[in-house]
């Protein structure tokens, strides 16, 4: 799989990495033999990136890959881990002493003594303006806790405000083709200042899949039944913040475009390499909670450019049926 530069971690990553909350949970169950077949897959498929947080299933997702790595020593895998929601959200909690807290409790969980890279959970947004946060962050890679830092962030506002420092390796954010506007400002920056772009959600909470329909039904423990009104966190992480119904209308046109377009290419594919052929753009992190999932989505990274006309039908698609709900919030 094509590799890329992650910003200035100056890491080489897969273009299709592989984000984990699926297996911490907060998507329904996933057994833990399913979670390292998951693991197993994407190594298979060629996924140098794994992307968790401390917080997904309260550490399993980082134990369950740390007992992967463990099990498979030569390889080389660049893991980003969160920090930041395991006590309530204010300012005045993000400081050094509880990085150090919440840092050790993810190096034992991935059984390493150094973290590759470290984000900033979508903190509150001022946070990404004080000087202390990364006079912090700059001492623990000075310490060799962590090897870069970055921070994964709600609004464009706030990646732009933290990639004005020159500490901030990487921006996540939530890129898809219902979700655009990091198009418009972020990626452009990103490329002028040498941050990697991760780009998470990237089939929307599975909607450009074109899997669901509005009878579709998901567990009780899966966000996307309990955080659909943002109850829980940021709506725009549930479907993007689509309306479910809007949502599912849009992924039938989407769904239709890639068969006009593309042919038989699936969906998700398709979705997933709408993402990754963003200029700026160095990796993208769909989730699995299955090796099947994995291997399909990892194909994505290998499809050819997509087409001037696929492309301007999908911008159009965004602009009809989205953009006056999406655009202003995030």
């Amino acid at each position: 799989m094509e590799e890329r530069i992650l910003g200035r971690t100056e890491r080489p990553v897969s273009v299709i990495g592989l984000g984990t909350w699926q297996i911490g949970g907060s998507w329904g169950e996933v057994s833990e033999s399913d979670a390292l077949s998951v693991l197993d897959a994407a190594v298979e498929a060629g996924v140098t990136f794994f992307d968790t947080a401390d917080v997904y299933g309260d550490g399993r997702s980082e134990q369950l890959i740390g007992r992967f790595l463990a099990d498979n020593p030569d390889l080389v895998i660049t893991v980003a881990t969160k920090m930041g929601r395991r006590g309530e959200q204010v300012p005045e909690n993000y400081n050094l002493a509880n990085f150090r807290t919440w840092l050790d409790q993810s190096r034992t969980n991935l059984n390493v003594d150094q973290l590759d890279l470290v984000q900033l959970h979508c903190p509150p947004t001022s946070v990404y303006s004080h000087d202390q946060v990364y006079d912090a962050l700059d001492t623990l890679v000075a310490d060799g806790v962590i090897g870069a830092y970055g921070v994964s962030v709600e609004t464009v506002d706030e990646a732009l405000t933290a990639m004005s420092r020159r500490g901030t390796a990487t921006v996540q954010i939530i890129l898809n083709a219902f979700r655009t506007k990091p198009l418009d400002d972020v990626l452009p920056a990103a490329i002028a200042n040498g941050v990697g772009i991760i780009a998470r959600v990237p089939l929307a909470s599975g909607l450009l899949s074109g899997r669901y329909t509005s009878e579709t039904e998901f567990a009780p423990n899966d966000h996307r039944n309990f955080n659909r009104q943002g109850a829980s966190f940021d709506v725009g992480e549930t479907f993007s913040g689509v309306d479910y119904e809007t949502g599912v209308a849009a992924a039938q046109e989407f769904a239709k475009l890639v068969r006009d377009h593309l042919g038989d290419v699936p969906p998700a594919q398709a979705a997933l390499a709408w993402v990754v052929q963003q200029p700026g753009v160095s990796t993208v992190i769909p989730g699995a909670r299955s090796p099947e999932q994995v291997t399909a989505n990892a194909a994505a990274g290998s499809l050819p450019p997509l087409s001037k006309e696929f492309l301007a039908a999908v911008a159009d698609l965004y602009d009809r049926r989205l953009r006056a709900s999406i655009h202003p919030r995030w």
